[in-house]
């Protein structure tokens, strides 16, 4: 009896799909179509059709990146891409992000965008010199709500995953909406989520869910009801929104830049030492600290503290005003304030059509 050879394969992380590790080991590593039927005992057709199927993905941005990243894992010391793997210039992102991304870490950030892109009119958008994507989604007065920054890695292992998909990947500004298997997904994960809350988990296995690090993920995921969008919802005694759609889109601003500035787990008690303290960053990283460290200087005692509480740290106003020592019902009129200071702050320091960050 002839024994087959063994197919030696990367150490990819366990999400990526079977179809991706047979399309890599043929077009990076050189393996044959026949070799790889044999190893996995199907018909070389199968393959065949797995391989065809991941190139033809390839024109959507983040595919491309993700297959670019984990080819970067390949174990064979002298192989290149093939032709087929030089067609596309890719989104900017970090090389062989996607080949980092853990399970558990793909089940908890997959949990909170694939919820966000169930709400209505919700896509999530990736822009060509862009290193992130961010969730958006309507409002009731046809503008669009930022709802969600997501890294570039877990963008790409979500699209790769077939979660969402891309009707017009050459566009400049590429739109994802969630597809049938991304809502499977998403419930799969919700009954792991709500066994786990109700006691009922396995221990075992690489399961991070409880760690420091899923409160920091947890961070980049804009809630439903903020405080502004509240606020933004009610009228004031002349029926005009006590809000007004650039106040709501400034706070988001400030919300945006404290995100992506990672602040240390002090940052309610001190909010400075948060965004100082520590080795240093990434410079994108350290940039969005000064912007938000200027930011709050501006605005000075008082109103900087309804700015870091209701727009970053995404606290009621209820919580905030006894925290604070408020009276009742001052710290919509505090916020409101500090919201129309910013307006002015940005204005001044990056002009009132500056890019948006993300």
């Amino acid at each position: 009896m002839t024994m087959l050879k063994q197919i030696h394969t990367p150490d990819y992380p366990a999400w990526v799909p079977d179809p991706v590790r047979h399309y890599l080991a043929h077009t990076v590593d050189g393996t044959s179509i026949r070799a790889l039927a044999r190893q996995r005992d199907v018909h070389p057709s199968t393959i065949l059709r797995q391989v065809r199927s991941c190139e033809a993905r390839r024109d959507d941005p983040l595919i491309d990146a993700a297959l670019r990243a984990l080819s970067l894992t390949s174990p064979t010391p002298d192989a290149t891409e093939s032709s087929a793997m030089l067609h596309y210039v890719p989104v900017s992102i970090p090389a062989a992000a996607a080949a980092c991304v853990s399970q558990s870490r793909l089940n908890r950030e997959a949990l909170h965008v694939l919820r966000r892109l169930c709400e209505p009119r919700a896509i999530m958008a990736v822009a060509r010199d862009m290193d992130s994507a961010v969730i958006v989604r309507e409002d009731g007065a046809g503008g669009t709500l930022r709802t969600a920054v997501v890294e570039a890695e877990i963008a790409q292992a979500i699209a790769l995953q077939n979660w969402v998909s891309c009707p017009d990947p050459e566009a400049r500004i590429a739109r994802y909406h969630i597809t049938g298997l991304g809502r499977t997904e998403l419930r799969r994960l919700t009954a792991a989520e709500e066994n786990r809350a109700s006691g009922f988990t396995d221990l075992g296995g690489d399961n991070d869910w409880t760690r420091p690090e899923a409160a920091a993920a947890a961070a980049r995921f804009i809630a439903t009801e903020t405080p502004l969008i509240g606020l933004s919802r009610r009228r004031g005694k002349d029926g005009k929104p006590f809000l007004h759609r650039d106040l709501v889109r400034v706070g988001e601003r400030l919300r945006e830049d404290f995100v992506l500035s990672q602040p240390g787990p002090d940052v309610a008690e001190d909010w400075r030492g948060a965004l100082t303290a520590g080795a240093p960053v990434h410079p994108a990283t350290q940039s969005a600290r000064d912007r938000v460290i200027a930011a709050l200087d501006d605005l000075g005692p008082g109103l900087q503290d309804a700015a870091l509480r209701c727009c970053c740290l995404l606290e009621g106003l209820e919580i905030t005003e006894k925290r604070l020592g408020w009276s009742a019902r001052s710290g919509k009129i505090v916020l409101r304030i500090s919201l129309q200071r910013l307006v002015r702050h940005y204005e001044q320091t990056m002009g009132k059509f500056a890019p948006r960050i993300g």
